[in-house]
């Protein structure tokens, strides 16, 4: 993971991306932010299993199925199946100990609390 500072470079309203191999955040305290520096992590890790391309592939097009689906960026971008993993596992720093390969699709299918 290389970890790259610059504010000019992300959209209002995000405070980092994941974009193999690459962490790009909009201040560099985010860096010391254990559960923030998680979540990314998981996304590299999603990255990687499904061989970079491919991952950002899916991504779009669940994001696209997802806006028809709730008529709304926020939510949409919140129930993308590797978003749902990532923000239901950011706390738990141990997570990469017991995640399985492609444990993503455990989180495709729709789940009303993540409407929110």
């Amino acid at each position: 993971m290389i970890v790259v500072v610059n504010k000019y470079l992300l959209a209002k309203g995000f405070k980092g991306v994941s974009l193999w191999p690459f962490v790009i955040l909009k201040h560099k305290a985010l860096a010391k932010e254990s559960v923030f520096m998680n979540h990314e992590r998981i996304h590299l890790s999603q990255q990687i299993e499904m061989l970079i391309l491919p991952f950002y592939l899916w991504y779009s097009l669940e994001f696209l199925l997802r806006l028809v689906q709730f008529k709304n960026v926020y939510l949409a971008y919140k129930n993308i199946s590797f978003e749902r993993e990532a923000y239901a596992n950011e706390s738990d720093l141990n997570y990469f100990r017991k995640r399985h390969l492609w444990n993503f699709t455990d989180y495709l299918v729709e789940n009303k609390k993540s409407k929110v």
